[in-house]
């Protein structure tokens, strides 16, 4: 169930995952395997329209964990952001062999000492993708 779950992570689960007031457009998804580039076009609010592009870094299998790694620095990002690392996670239950646990690991830096202000957006944000989750994993 884990590599099976790892191996949806996908450009059709990144298309679900958009939250609220913000319309993601997809414009390069190689993969999530080492040095593949994700780059996204944002519309924020219906009228801010903001690039980000993502390299993956790390990408490890093996039969507790499943991850990769997404991370950009600087005019790639969002103005709203100066730094990003998000490690997506998928673990293996540590009681049901057909259940498994994902996890959003995040570490960001924004902008003049906005980090703070950004933790309740960011927080919001992942905190809607529980369900989505469910929804599209069956569970």
């Amino acid at each position: 169930m884990l590599r099976e779950t790892f191996a949806r992570f996908d450009s059709e689960l990144l298309a679900q995952l958009t939250p609220p007031l913000v319309k993601v457009e997809l414009e390069r998804f190689d993969g999530s395997n080492i040095g593949d580039i994700v780059i996204l076009r944002m519309k924020i609010l219906f009228f801010l329209r903001q690039r980000w592009e993502c390299a993956i870094t790390q990408c490890e299998e093996n039969e507790q964990e499943c991850f990769f790694t997404d991370e950009s620095e600087g005019a790639k990002l969002p103005f709203f952001l100066q730094k990003w690392r998000h490690c997506h996670r998928v673990q293996a239950h540590p009681t049901d062999p057909a259940r498994c646990i994902i996890i959003d690991d995040i570490q960001y830096r924004a902008p003049f000492g906005l980090n703070a202000l950004l933790y309740p957006v960011l927080w919001a944000q992942f905190a809607f993708r529980r369900p989505i989750y469910r929804r599209f994993f069956g569970k």
